[in-house]
């Protein structure tokens, strides 16, 4: 399976999760994210979708991704730094993309009093961990 396959595969598990939201918009689809992916031989490589929780100012510690991370935002506000881009805040129906092994410096939730969730999708090396501590 060519990376081609791969990624278009991954995108579409991706839409398909958030069709719902997608559909809740006048006109039918819209594109919500789109954004470069480096040049990457993906064979061997999964696709995995995990959520994530943060209570009202839970952090995660430092880290990073050994694949391509798409991070999109289900409720509340997650505030992150990835690599040398501005530290941001996205909110529900926004999101961010991490490219293999950039620093994830601040993965957090911006709200004191409000938790925040979020939906990961990792494309990465079937034998590699999703996260690695920061080095």
């Amino acid at each position: 399976m060519n990376r081609r396959v791969l990624l278009t595969s991954a995108s579409a598990v991706l839409a398909h999760a958030l069709v719902s939201r997608a559909q809740n918009n006048a006109g039918g689809r819209k594109v919500v994210f789109e954004h470069d992916v480096p040049d990457l031989n993906l064979k061997g490589w999964s696709a995995t979708a995990v959520e994530v929780s943060y209570a009202p100012g839970e952090a995660s510690a430092a880290h990073r991704h050994p694949g391509i991370t798409i991070a999109y935002v289900l409720e509340g506000e997650i505030r992150s730094k990835v690599g040398d881009g501005p530290e941001s805040t996205y909110t529900a129906g926004q999101m961010f993309l991490e490219t293999p092994g950039q620093l994830h410096a601040v993965s957090r939730n911006a709200s004191t009093t409000k938790p925040a969730k979020f939906l990961v999708f990792f494309v990465k090396d079937k034998g590699a961990p999703p996260t690695v501590p920061a080095k």
